[in-house]
């Protein structure tokens, strides 16, 4: 008994022991589930970013003049013509931006305007005056007579990341405030929507339309032109400008002007009455033709980021700070630069007499330079001749009239054939060999030289847009521009 005794407590800590051992080695091999988000955790919620932002979103009514047409393409714009606008009437989307009654919208939205309404959510409305427009960005900028308006805060729109929660705010099809949501899907877009179209061919020489959208695949459709596009703290980082569609109806794409852009062309507007833009003066290659010029200049695609600058324009502040054709530029003022869109926005920021920070590549090697920015220059009379030697001797090319032949073959109405092209100018490096027919420049078909001219002087951005038919019978097409 007295063994017994001894013995049953040893058995019972070796039992408790192995026990203890088991659940040690269980634990290891099986570790736990991972706690799982609670379920409000898994669905954003846009409640609060709603709340903030739609009081300041406003619905703006158009009475609209006899030579009410669009400058856009009507499968590219928000704002293109409806129902309504056959009838002289026109709405759109606004985003008042500050309480004393400062309202952002686009240039298209109140084109032709003999009368403009906004109308806010809490059904407030006002007669608005246009303060200005800028056909370089498409925006413009509103003002009623009002104070302590509910409007949308700014935010950063160069913070915003591909990936993140969106919200687009307007009025589509003349529907009351429409909120819906999606994701950034890419940054510093190029559509080729943007002309300007509003002035003389002589007033800007070296500007370029500035397009660095922020992508989205938030709906929006015809209405939500000038409405805003905010984070899920309800703040402003884009005014929703435009869709990519074949319909004329969402498909997916929408585009907005980013809010750091927006603000200092709204800044200038309401200062000044109209955009004092900052000139680099140096021509680099459109987003889409940006690879083929590296290859051009024996550069791998995709080795080196940056822009390279194609042209530098003379007596310019490039000229004057010692930029060369051929240098890639890779920042300004510390932001790094992808692609020619980005770069013409962080120019567009800036007005004359402002100095910028470049980083570039020269022959492979990285160089720092700051630049004071000129004014843009206004053409002296009688620079018609000038401009379009310039131009010619920059496409590098000659042409003439297409036969009958040609006409009847291919279906079309007009047209030139390139008949010369000169080494190293802007169509060879394209890729724009003898034999090509030009059918259009710019949306405006050809026939001759002089139309040609005359469709080269009609853009004063010196951007250059060319549909055509290769040798091959292969339609084709091209776009760049001469500078900024």
């Amino acid at each position: 008994m007295k063994r017994n005794a001894v013995f049953i407590p040893v058995i019972l800590v070796a039992m408790a022991l192995i026990a203890w051992l088991s659940y040690k080695l269980g634990q290891k091999n099986n570790p736990p589930p991972l706690a799982q988000p609670a379920a409000q955790d898994s669905y954003p919620s846009f409640v609060q970013a709603s709340r903030n932002a739609v009081p300041g979103v406003v619905h703006i009514k158009t009475v609209l003049g006899p030579s009410a047409a669009p400058r856009f393409s009507v499968d590219a714009i928000l704002g293109s013509p409806s129902a309504e606008k056959a009838w002289g009437n026109g709405s759109g989307s606004g985003v008042c931006v500050s309480p004393d009654g400062y309202i952002a919208t686009n240039g298209h939205v109140v084109e032709n305007a003999l009368r403009i309404l906004v109308v806010f959510p809490d059904r407030r409305e006002f007669e608005a005056k246009l303060v200005g427009t800028d056909p370089d960005t498409d925006l413009a900028l509103l003002k009623v007579d009002a104070r302590d308006l509910p409007y949308v805060k700014s935010g950063n729109s160069d913070e915003v990341e591909v990936g993140e929660w969106v919200l687009a705010i307007g009025y589509p099809f003349s529907l009351n405030t429409t909120i819906t949501a999606g994701i950034i899907s890419a940054k510093g877009r190029s559509i080729g929507v943007i002309e300007n179209t509003s002035v003389s061919p002589n007033d800007h020489l070296g500007s370029t339309a500035v397009e660095s959208f922020i992508q989205t695949d938030a709906a929006i459709n015809t209405g939500n032109s000038g409405g805003a596009l905010v984070n899920r703290e309800g703040e402003l980082i884009g005014i929703n400008t435009a869709i990519a569609t074949r319909t004329g109806s969402y498909a997916g794409y929408a585009f907005a002007i980013p809010v750091n852009l927006a603000k200092k062309i709204l800044d200038d507007l309401t200062e000044f009455g109209v955009v004092k833009r900052g000139v680099l003066g140096v021509a680099f290659p459109a987003p889409a033709d940006e690879s083929q010029w590296m290859k051009q200049m024996g550069i791998k695609p995709g080795s080196v980021s940056g822009v390279l600058i194609t042209g530098i324009m003379e007596g310019s502040a490039a000229a004057g700070a010692g930029l060369e054709e051929g240098d890639i530029i890779q920042q300004v003022n510390g932001n790094d630069l992808f692609s020619s869109a980005e770069f013409s926005e962080q120019i567009a920021r800036h007005r004359p007499g402002d100095t910028i920070d470049l980083a570039y590549l020269r022959n492979g090697n990285k160089q720092k330079i700051k630049v004071i920015l000129q004014g843009e220059r206004k053409a002296p009379a009688g620079v018609n001749d000038e401009k379009l030697r310039e131009i010619y001797n920059k496409l590098g090319a000659s042409f003439t009239p297409i036969s009958r032949v040609l006409k009847e073959r291919f279906g079309l109405n007009a047209g030139v054939v390139v008949t010369r092209v000169d080494k190293d100018a802007f169509f060879d490096k394209l890729g724009i060999p003898a034999g090509t027919i030009i059918a259009q420049v710019n949306g405006r078909e050809v026939n001759s030289t002089a139309d040609i001219e005359e469709a080269m002087l009609a853009n004063p951005n010196t951007r250059m847009r060319i549909l055509g038919i290769a040798p091959d019978g292969s339609w084709v097409a091209f776009s760049f521009s001469f500078g900024t």
